[in-house]
């Protein structure tokens, strides 16, 4: 059993991250998105703890973290113009690139594949690691394979705690989900996950057509290759059994009254409507503010184990802009169960 120190963000801690980085030893730390398990992207070895401390497929891969353009060049073997107009636009910040990777990045943090997804984080403490270390990181989210994202340390220290060293507990993540994931490998650019960085942003910036993954709201086919995280496994997920509702309050509403009274049964639905129904609720953001409801969603999925909820029936957010990374994290959680009202 590994002791697992939870320290604030000081000089003394970010200095024993990036000593750690460098000898390969694995620790928790946060980003402006989810919290993260870093180890050096050329350090085969500590990647693969990183996968024993979360239970996660190594088939899965995972994300590279720069904090300089020279990263950039060491790791991906080719950087289209469109790509340098995305990272001009998007970097630092809650967006990674998927592009053809070259030799010096561990095997295992690509499971296998001939590409790389890179992104230039902008919380400030994940960018001292890596300017310290000297060394870009390989982090998934820094949580159990399969159950939410955290988005704060203490989240982190539950799932973690004995399974790795350290975790620098940087308060609240502002963004809430997961980047957005875009393959820059073909002639047009495309989603395999969405994020806080939307479609129309990215098409904005680079003047002509982005293309969505049809793996963003259905399952992958037996025998797709993953090439980003979150594609192919259930994800995100709590221990009590989701289904979406998508429609109306009032249909929501009406559904839902048959269970009044039964235990273990939730509500998760948008602030402002727990008073109008009639099961327990928990609320994830504001009904069409997408930024909210991503902030939100994973501290409420887990306040949702932490009530003791069996059986939660879950309102659905839209799926356009900000909203469609919800939905997709959503859809995950619920192993794809969505009911039309």
């Amino acid at each position: 059993m590994i002791e697992t120190k939870l320290l604030p963000i000081t000089q003394e801690s970010i200095d024993l991250a990036a000593e750690y980085l460098r000898k390969g030893t694995i620790f928790a730390l946060p980003t402006e998105t989810v919290y993260g398990i870093a180890a050096s992207a050329y350090n085969g070895e500590a990647v693969k703890d990183i996968f024993r401390a979360k239970g996660r497929p190594q088939d899965n891969p995972l994300i590279v973290h720069i904090a300089k353009m020279d990263m950039l060049y060491d790791l991906a073997r080719e950087v289209s113009e469109d790509a340098l107009k995305l990272a001009k636009a998007f970097w630092p910040g809650p967006l990674t690139m998927i592009l053809p990777r070259s030799e010096k990045v561990a095997d295992e943090v690509c499971a296998g594949l001939d590409t790389v997804g890179i992104r230039w984080p902008s919380h400030p403490v994940a960018q001292k690691v890596i300017l310290e270390s000297g060394l870009p990181f390989a982090a998934p989210s820094a949580n159990l394979s399969g159950s939410p994202s955290p988005t704060n340390a203490q989240d982190v220290y539950q799932d973690m705690n004995g399974r790795l060293a350290l975790i620098l507990d940087g308060g609240e993540s502002d963004v809430g989900v997961e980047s957005t994931v875009v393959s820059m490998v073909e002639d047009t650019p495309v989603i395999l996950r969405p994020g806080y960085v939307t479609k129309e942003d990215l098409e904005g910036v680079l003047g002509k057509p982005v293309a969505l993954s049809h793996a963003i709201l259905e399952k992958l086919g037996e025998g797709e290759t993953a090439r980003s995280p979150g594609m192919k496994y259930k994800h995100y997920a709590p221990k009590a059994q989701i289904t979406i509702l998508q429609g109306s309050l009032e249909k929501f509403r009406e559904y839902v009254s048959k269970f009044e009274g039964q235990p273990g049964i939730f509500c998760l639905c948008f602030e402002g409507e727990e008073a109008s129904l009639p099961l327990p609720c928990v609320t994830y953001g504001r009904e069409g503010d997408g930024a909210s409801q991503a902030h939100d969603l994973f501290r409420s999925l887990r306040h949702l184990d932490e009530e003791g909820a069996v059986k939660v029936y879950a309102r659905g957010p839209k799926q356009d802009g900000v909203s469609m990374a919800v939905y997709n994290r959503l859809l995950r959680a619920a192993a794809f169960q969505v009911v039309e009202l």
